[in-house]
């Protein structure tokens, strides 16, 4: 008989949407919300401590790793998946915003070519940022392909083309089906 109170020690590390706790009950007297600069200091120190131990490139695919986890997630718990394509993005667009994510405009969306321009205004990860010239929003780039490959069924890539980093003003993903995944 298996012991229902023995717990993994690798379960803190495997993400499932029911791991977000019931925030509400948790934060009774601070509530949900914390200041962009807290979200912040998590993504960068994270971001500098991958980076000098992994290198850019494996850093940068990390986050998109986990921004794929988290917008397959988000997808499955937050969104209409049954919906019609025009109500899916609107919903996307109204819970980004409510959310404080960001400001979300569907430039382009070709649901049958699997072809999509993503902007987002004020974006939590980076709007406000000095100028570097990179495009720094990876696991946004992740985030947006598991939300899209959870609605269509197909697996996608997207990469940010312009960001509040690059000089923009904005930030803007494409989005194509992976037909090499």
């Amino acid at each position: 008989m298996k012991n229902i109170f023995e717990v993994s020690l690798e379960s803190h590390y495997q993400f499932e949407w029911d791991k977000l706790g019931n925030i509400k009950k948790g934060r009774e007297h601070l509530g949900e919300e914390m200041p962009v600069l807290v979200y912040r200091l998590l993504e960068y120190s994270m971001n500098d401590v991958l980076f000098k131990n992994f290198g850019i490139e494996k850093t940068d695919e990390i986050f998109r790793q986990a921004g794929y986890l988290a917008g397959c997630e988000f997808a499955k718990n937050a969104l209409p998946l049954d919906a019609d394509e025009s109500t899916f993005v609107s919903t996307l667009v109204q819970t980004l915003e409510t959310l404080k994510v960001g400001i979300l405009r569907m430039e382009e969306a070709d649901f049958e070519k699997g072809e999509f321009v993503i902007t987002i205004h004020e974006d939590l990860d980076c709007s406000g940022l000095p100028p570097t010239g990179e495009v720094v929003c990876k696991y946004d780039e992740g985030f947006f392909a598991g939300i899209l490959e959870v609605y269509t069924k197909k697996p996608f890539k997207v990469r940010e083309v312009d960001c509040w980093s690059s000089g923009s003003r904005v930030c803007r993903f494409k989005g194509t089906v992976d037909d090499d995944r």
